[in-house]
C-alpha cells in the first residue's frame, strides 16, 4: 500500500480513540477526493474486521448487494440480506463470532456510508438500531464510517436529532493538504518542481491528494494542466459535475449557489446570495450555505464585526479555476501553455495568491512572530466608500495592532509603483475612518519573490514571502 503524506493528527486521533478501551463510533467526513478511504485504511492497515463500502448512484438492490458482499467476504455463511434489518442483524452475528473471543481492538468500516441509504430504504432506522442495540454493547468495537455526502453526515450523524443524537463518539473532518505537505506530496513522488511551480499547481488544483496523483513531474506545470483540463481526453474534465453529485443528493441549489459567488471575487452577503438567486432566505438556504462551508468550498467571514449576516466567498481552487477556464469550449489542446505571460492567466495567478495567503492564515500569523497573541483573522469591506474599498486579509490583534496584508503575485521581485502605494494608503486611510478605535495599523506585503527595494517600497512595514507559507 502506497505511503500515506501528511495526515499526521488524523493519524494520531485515530490511533488514540482505537486505544480507548470502550466501543466507539467515528466519522471521518470531507470533501470528494480528499483521502479520506486512504486515511482510514493506512491508519489500520487494512486489518478490519468487516469492511464494506457504498456504491456512488447505486439502486437500492445495489447498496445491499454490495453489503451482503462484504458480509460473503468477512465469514457470513447464512442467507443474503433482504432488507437494511437484516443485513445489520446478519453483521452482528457475525461480529459476535469474531470478537466474542478476541479482547483487541476489532475496527468495523463502512465506506460511503450515504450511499447506502436510498430512498425509502430504512437504512437510518437499521443502523440506529445496530449501534445502539449491538455494536455499542461491545466494548472491544470501532465503528468507522466515512462519507463524501457531508450534508448527510452532518444531518444525520454529527448533528443528528433522531436515534443516532449524540450517538457519535468522534468526528473527524479531513481538510485538503496545505502548501507544505503539497511540497512534501510531491518530493516523495520524485517531483522537484520549484516553491512558485508547487504554488501554481495548487491554486488550479488545490491541496486535494486525488488531483495531484495524476501530477506527471517530467512535464511542466502549464503542461499537466492542459493534460488534465484542455487535451482531447482531458483526465478532469467530468470532475466538476460528478464532485458536487457525490457530495449533495440535490445538487443543483448548491450548484447554483457556487456559480453565482464565482463570479464575484468579494464575495456576497447572505440576502444578497438569495435574491441575486431568487430563493427564499430561509434556514434551508442557511443549512445548504453550512454544508458549503463544511465541504471547504466556501467561507463565511464577519467584517470584522460580531454581527450576524456574514459574507460568504467562493475559495475552492479547482472550483475557482473550472469556471474561469476549465469549462472552456477550446480545441487548443495546449490552451494553458499557450497563455504563459497572458495578462488573464496573470490575473488568476494573482487573485489566487490572495486565496491561498487565506488559507494559510496562521502560517502568516507565525511568520509575523504573533502566534502568542490572540488574533482575529477577516476580509474588510468598506460599507461607505463607492467602490467599495476591499481589504483581503486583516489580522485583528490583542495587542492594539492591526495587520492590513496586501498579497503580490510575481515571478519576479514585486516592484511596488506610486499606483499600487496610493492604493494601499487609500485602503488604510478608509479602515482608519470606519474603525475609530483601530488607529494602530501596520501593512504586511506577501509577495511570492519578495520585493525589490524602491521610492515605493517603504509602505510595507513587514514583508513575508512565499516561503513563509510553507
Amino acid at each position: 500500500m502506497e505511503r500515506i503524506i501528511g495526515r499526521e493528527s488524523e493519524i494520531r486521533a485515530l490511533t488514540e480513540i482505537a486505544g480507548s478501551g470502550r466501543p466507539e463510533f467515528v466519522a471521518v467526513y470531507g470533501r470528494r477526493r480528499v483521502g479520506k478511504t486512504f486515511l482510514v485504511r493506512s491508519a489500520f492497515k487494512d486489518k478490519f474486521v468487516f469492511y464494506a463500502t457504498g456504491i456512488i448512484e447505486g439502486t437500492y438492490e445495489q447498496e445491499l448487494e454490495a453489503f451482503n458482499i462484504g458480509l460473503e467476504r468477512y465469514g457470513w455463511k447464512g442467507d443474503k440480506a433482504t432488507n437494511w434489518m437484516s443485513a445489520f442483524k446478519m453483521l452482528t452475528e457475525l461480529l459476535k463470532s469474531k470478537c466474542s473471543r478476541r479482547t483487541t481492538r476489532q475496527v468495523v468500516f463502512l465506506d460511503e456510508l450515504p450511499c447506502f441509504d436510498t430512498q425509502g430504504s430504512g437504512f437510518i432506522k437499521a443502523l440506529d438500531f445496530f449501534w445502539n442495540g449491538s455494536a455499542s454493547w461491545m466494548d472491544n468495537i470501532m465503528f468507522v464510517v466515512c462519507g463524501s455526502a457531508t450534508s448527510w453526515m452532518i444531518k444525520n450523524l454529527i448533528h443528528s436529532k433522531g436515534g443516532l443524537h449524540k450517538r457519535l463518539t468522534h468526528d473527524i473532518p479531513l481538510h485538503p493538504f496545505d502548501l507544505a505537505t503539497t511540497e512534501k506530496y510531491c518530493r516523495s513522488r520524485r517531483g522537484r518542481w520549484d516553491r512558485l511551480s508547487i504554488l501554481q499547481t495548487y491554486s488550479v488544483l488545490g491541496g486535494i491528494p486525488y488531483y495531484l496523483s495524476l501530477l506527471d513531474f517530467n512535464e511542466s506545470v502549464a503542461e499537466n494542466i492542459d493534460r488534465m483540463f484542455f487535451s482531447d481526453d482531458a483526465l478532469l474534465k467530468n470532475e466538476y459535475k460528478a464532485l458536487y453529485r457525490s457530495m449533495y443528493t440535490h445538487p443543483d441549489g448548491y450548484i447554483a449557489i457556487i456559480e453565482k459567488l464565482a463570479g464575484i471575487r468579494q464575495g456576497m452577503t447572505r440576502a444578497e446570495l438569495a435574491g441575486a438567486l431568487g430563493v427564499h432566505n430561509n434556514g434551508h438556504f442557511g443549512d445548504m450555505l453550512d454544508d458549503l462551508v463544511h465541504c471547504d468550498f466556501i467561507r463565511r467571514y464577519n467584517n470584522g464585526t460580531n454581527e450576524n449576516g456574514g459574507i460568504y466567498q467562493l475559495i475552492d481552487f479547482f472550483t475557482l479555476f473550472y469556471h474561469q477556464f476549465g469549462k472552456r469550449r477550446t480545441t487548443d489542446n495546449h490552451y494553458w501553455s499557450n497563455l504563459l505571460n497572458d495578462p488573464a492567466q496573470n490575473t488568476f495567478y494573482g487573485l489566487a495568491f490572495e486565496r491561498v495567503c487565506m488559507w494559510h492564515f496562521r502560517k502568516v500569523i507565525a511568520a509575523l512572530g504573533v502566534s502568542g497573541i490572540h488574533s482575529e483573522f477577516y476580509s474588510w469591506r468598506s460599507s461607505k466608500s463607492t467602490p467599495a474599498v476591499q481589504i483581503d486579509m486583516v489580522i485583528d490583534r490583542s495587542d492594539g495592532v492591526v495587520n492590513i496584508c496586501e498579497m503580490k503575485y510575481s515571478r519576479l521581485p514585486y516592484v511596488m509603483t506610486k499606483a499600487e502605494t496610493e492604493k494601499i494608503e487609500l485602503r488604510e486611510a478608509t479602515f482608519h475612518s470606519e474603525n475609530p478605535d483601530r488607529q494602530w495599523t501596520q501593512v504586511v506585503l506577501i509577495t511570492t519573490k519578495g520585493l525589490k527595494c524602491n521610492t515605493h517600497s517603504s509602505v510595507a512595514q513587514k514583508e513575508l514571502t512565499l516561503d513563509d507559507l510553507f
